[in-house]
């Protein structure tokens, strides 16, 4: 396509004015290209302000970005232009190369930024909730404490932290106890002796759950088990975690000893409850 601007043709490549013509159409591309990229990342950046992501990092890989796009305009040009085509084929050549030499010494590097953009994309999980995951430690229940491109941070209950990179964690099956939907059954055991009163105990027991306020219905209490020395009740209620069955069993605990020795009844053993998680 020719374009004639008093006898000039601005459009042809091969002339100066030509030449001065991409040179502006390409840097009002590569402009405008930075400009969409800078707003995005600051709208996502303000989204999800509440997952404290690294922004200094962010900006980072947004300059990084910048600065790509306008090699690319470059080599783009310079492929344009007659008198600099060998510039930009040769250019075009050793990016690909590099690009291909980068990407396979840095695959789990980039692997961990992918699934770092995916995991803050499709939001599985947020910055303070609660996790079950596998780690080399076996299965491990924490907090999440930091959220980046690259990793993710787990606080245990026991002050560790637990770092797994984001390509484990969007390809691993975790358990969130932390959303609504969520819930988690307490199953507190206790022994009473043969001698104590049975149904003074069972109807103990449902009293004391029905008390509680951080249970939200209780199941029942049945026997689960008989033998000569004992008869072991087991006393289940739902809770809306399992962080708050956690401490209702502590609750629980703490509450059959002393209202069994106000009532006089023997406890050969206590076995601690189980908590199981549906």
């Amino acid at each position: 396509m020719n374009f004639q601007f008093k006898g000039i043709n601005v459009l042809n490549p091969a002339t100066f004015e030509g030449a001065v013509a991409y040179a502006i159409i390409l840097l009002t591309c590569a402009m405008f290209l930075n400009r969409m990229l800078r707003l995005g990342i600051e709208r996502a950046l303000k989204r999800g302000s509440h997952l404290h992501i690294d922004q200094a990092r962010v900006k980072f890989i947004s300059q990084l970005a910048q600065v790509l796009i306008y090699i690319v305009i470059f080599f783009v040009y310079a492929h344009l232009i007659p008198s600099l085509s060998n510039l930009g084929n040769a250019g075009l050549a050793s990016v690909g190369i590099l690009s291909v030499v980068a990407g396979m010494a840095a695959q789990n590097t980039l692997g961990n930024l992918i699934a770092g953009i995916s995991l803050l994309l499709y939001r599985p999980f947020n910055r303070g909730d609660r996790l079950k995951i596998m780690a080399p430690s076996g299965l491990e229940t924490g907090q999440i404490e930091s959220l980046s491109l690259g990793y993710t941070i787990l606080k245990t209950d026991d002050e560790r932290r637990i770092v797994v990179p984001n390509s484990i964690m969007a390809n691993q099956t975790m358990i969130n106890m932390t959303m609504d939907s969520f819930r988690a059954i307490c199953q507190t055991v206790v022994m009473i002796t043969l001698d104590s009163d049975f149904d003074a105990a069972k109807a103990l027991l449902l009293d004391m759950a029905a008390k509680s306020s951080k249970v939200k219905q209780v199941c029942g209490c049945a026997v689960t088990h008989l033998n000569g020395w004992g008869v072991e009740l087991t006393l289940s209620v739902w809770c809306a975690n399992s962080l708050v069955a956690g401490e209702l069993r502590s609750e629980f605990l703490e509450e059959i000893k002393k209202r069994f020795q106000d009532k006089g009844i023997k406890m050969p053993q206590v076995v601690s409850a189980n908590i199981k998680v549906i």
